[in-house]
């Protein structure tokens, strides 16, 4: 396994990070495609194992029993102070008034509630899932900077969001004296580039690791494009992503598939590599439901693309509209 730093602090992370929402009760919450307890304790354990130190989750993922699982796991498989753990907060957790968002309130309920379904004292990294719009930004940073300064987070991070809130509230951060965001947890992979345009130029900028969610455009980066799985018949939100742009992207896929077969590799080998050959990415976030999925992920760590096979995967892309959040 390869480490590297994250960003610009000095924290030791896996060049992979386990990303930990495929890891659920399946009727709690709304993943039933998730993978109970039983089910998931082997991945977690090899994740371990082959030399993953960074795991990520969050409150809101199968109604916190990711979270209950992902903890019970590390603590039988690894030495805390071995493992990189993140969560987040800002989804909707229960119903009612306060059951959401990134008030002061929310945010210091819900770092100790997720403490305790992690059973651990702090996290290392604590993100905020999405933007919120109805908290002031200056309510929200403060509260993290408070949630850092009582050890319950090493370090703060952010998720999808526009480039220019998040450059507002890294100047508010800095104008206050308030914990940093060190990290970006945004949509990048070939199938969505959007981010290259402003997001990744701001991170590389101020020191930013970013670590992207669904690397591989949950799966369809993965296999044939007619090709359909469980999840993608019942992922809502993951339909949602691709319904404007469908016939440029499976001319993306076709060029990995063209360029996997000439290599001779999986799909998921060469798509993961696109995303790890960019400067500024930490750790791409992947995802573990069958026992190949890991040992491709880190094979691909070894696969380095070349300009020409680079280009010939980026040429057939199009503009997408914003996406992944609001």
């Amino acid at each position: 396994m390869e480490y590297v730093k994250l960003g610009r602090t000095g924290l030791d992370v896996s060049r992979l990070c386990l990303g930990c929402m495929t890891y659920g009760t399946p009727d709690r919450g709304t993943h039933p495609w998730s993978l109970p307890e039983e089910q998931s304790r082997p991945f977690i354990r090899k994740a371990v194992e082959d030399g993953i130190n960074f795991f990520d989750t969050a409150n809101v993922y199968s109604a916190g029993s990711s979270e209950e699982i992902v903890g019970r796991a590390l603590k039988e498989f690894a030495r805390r102070d071995e493992i990189v753990l993140a969560t987040k907060v800002m989804n909707r957790m229960h119903e009612g008034p306060n059951g959401a968002g990134l008030s002061r309130k929310a945010i210091m309920q819900e770092i100790d509630n997720s403490l305790r379904r992690l059973g651990t004292d702090y996290v290392d990294l604590y993100q905020i899932h999405r933007f919120d719009y109805n908290t002031p930004i200056e309510e929200t940073l403060e509260a993290l900077h408070d949630v850092v300064k009582a050890g319950k987070a090493r370090y703060i991070g952010a998720s999808s969001m526009h480039a220019w809130q998040f450059a507002t509230m890294l100047a508010t951060q800095k104008a206050n004296g308030w914990a940093k965001f060190v990290t970006m947890q945004n949509y990048v992979n070939l199938l969505y580039r959007e981010e290259e345009r402003e997001m990744l130029p701001l991170c590389a900028a101020e020191g930013i690791g970013v670590i992207p969610w669904s690397p591989m455009a949950r799966g369809r980066l993965t296999r044939p494009w007619d090709t359909s799985t469980g999840r993608s018949e019942t992922d809502e939100f993951g339909k949602t992503l691709y319904v404007d742009t469908a016939e440029a992207d499976r001319k993306v896929v076709d060029a990995v598939a063209e360029v996997a077969n000439e290599r001779g590799v999986p799909m998921a080998r060469v798509a993961l590599a696109w995303v790890l050959s960019k400067p500024v990415v930490s750790a791409p976030i992947i995802g573990a439901s069958k026992p190949h999925h890991l040992d491709d992920a880190e094979a691909a760590l070894a696969l380095k693309l070349s300009d020409d096979e680079i280009a010939r995967l980026e040429d057939p892309y199009i503009p997408h509209r914003v996406a992944g959040f609001k």
